[in-house]
């Protein structure tokens, strides 16, 4: 008899995403279900982070997880985003009735973790977060030592230099991360994808496409599925 909570995890399909799913795997205490990812309706792309629906399908697929989409439209206000998650963990109920706890890869800031309890609580759920305290710099080594594959997508230049966009995410490119920028990313100054890991059943093929700046401010690196 499986006796293992049912989790819910909120997917962008980077790093700590992944991070997240590898820890709550190795617990016994759970067994994730589902995947909650955001997506820009109008765009048809991982919302902040600028990838594809397509590649992150195929990650998805990788993972072995169902995706429930949270469906937003382009510069979606704080209100917006709240009815549309919250509309989402309803659509959950129906889907997974057994579940309820959604899991956050979030590390250390405090309000946004408290945010985030805040708005599942207005649907009944609770929040949980497998990777929260930890050392991000040992994070980021453990990441890249466990065999994973991934590559900036975004980059706020506000932050970090916008060539760090499209780069693969290794031990060369955490060490020339500026001493003011978080080695996971965790203050916003990049975002990654996940093409290949501990957690996949198999490689989600890859190739780079073109950089772009939006906003003034955010370089963004093209992934498209390799064929």
């Amino acid at each position: 008899m499986n006796t293992r909570e049912p989790i819910v995890l909120s997917w962008s399909g980077g790093k700590d995403s992944n991070l997240a799913l590898a820890a709550l795997r190795a617990d016994p205490r759970y067994e994730v279900v589902a995947l909650l990812t955001s997506i820009t309706g109008e765009y048809d792309r991982v919302s902040i982070h600028g990838v594809r629906r397509p590649l992150l399908e195929a990650q998805a697929q990788a993972v072995g997880l169902p995706v429930l989409w949270i469906e937003l439209e382009p510069q979606c206000s704080n209100e917006k985003y709240e009815s549309a998650f919250l509309d989402a963990l309803r659509r959950l109920q129906t889907e997974h009735p057994h579940v309820h706890r959604i899991a956050f890869g979030d590390l250390y800031l405090a309000d946004i973790r408290a945010y985030r309890e805040q708005l599942v609580d207005k649907a009944g759920y609770d929040a949980l977060f497998p990777l929260w305290g930890l050392d991000t710099r040992a994070l980021a080594s453990d990441f890249i030592d466990s065999g994973f594959i991934a590559h900036i997508v975004c980059v706020d230049t506000e932050q970090l230099a916008g060539s760090f966009a499209g780069r693969p995410f290794d031990a060369t490119l955490i060490a020339e991360l500026p001493d003011n920028v978080d080695p996971c990313g965790e203050g916003g100054e990049f975002h990654t994808f996940v093409s290949s890991g501990p957690t996949m059943s198999a490689p989600v093929p890859i190739q780079l496409g073109e950089t772009i700046l939006r906003d003034e401010r955010f370089s963004y690196c093209d992934l498209l599925l390799a064929t």
